[in-house]
């Protein structure tokens, strides 16, 4: 009785409050994004310019082609892999830096399994791969992109120039809080 009566002597006052707490529990919601613990996002992509070679059941079910061998399907050369571990979530899955018969190059994650995120981007990173948590945006980094699937076979374009070899791991990082989810040694190939 005695919050009702207060709001009723100074309704000016609680609509501010109440605004304020909204606007708080909105940003809340925003910022640490509670709601992506129970939205998965699935992706399953051919290996770049493979077309209907080899092709194999993804991890979701759909068709997606696996890397094997130094050399891939049509003329694909894999350059470094390594598998992914976990760092802040459980994480399973490898990361496949390979070479098009153009030229091109992209890091390919394949079957990855971790946790969904908000701001989740796909680094490579000059940092050994290891169980810290923090390391990978320390030294030189190239940020390939948003990461488009938490679950599945995704591809990502290296930029002409990067030296791969400076490249000791790939890391699914989240921007938002700065530490990474996943990492993978890039082992050169051979």
């Amino acid at each position: 009785m005695q919050i009702l009566t207060t709001v009723r002597r100074h309704p000016a006052r609680f609509g501010v409050l109440a605004f304020i707490l909204v606007a708080l529990g909105a940003f809340a919601i925003y910022w640490f994004g509670p709601q992506y613990l129970f939205i998965d996002r699935r992706v399953n992509e051919a290996v770049p310019n493979v077309g209907s070679a080899v092709d194999s059941p993804g991890p979701t079910g759909g068709q997606g082609t696996a890397m094997t061998g130094k050399e891939g399907a049509k003329g694909l050369v894999i350059l470094a892999e390594g598998e992914f571990r976990g760092l802040e979530h459980d994480s399973s899955g490898r990361a496949v830096a390979l070479e098009l018969p153009d030229g091109s190059r992209y890091l390919r994650l394949e079957e990855l399994n971790t946790s969904n995120g908000p701001d989740l981007r796909v680094y490579l990173s000059e940092a050994e791969a290891s169980d810290d948590w923090y390391v990978y945006d320390d030294g030189q980094f190239v940020d390939l992109g948003a990461l488009k699937g938490n679950r599945g076979s995704s591809n990502y374009e290296i930029p002409a120039g990067v030296d791969l070899s400076r490249y000791k791991s790939a890391v699914v990082w989240c921007r938002r809080f700065s530490v990474g989810f996943a990492v993978a040694p890039l082992e050169p190939a051979g």
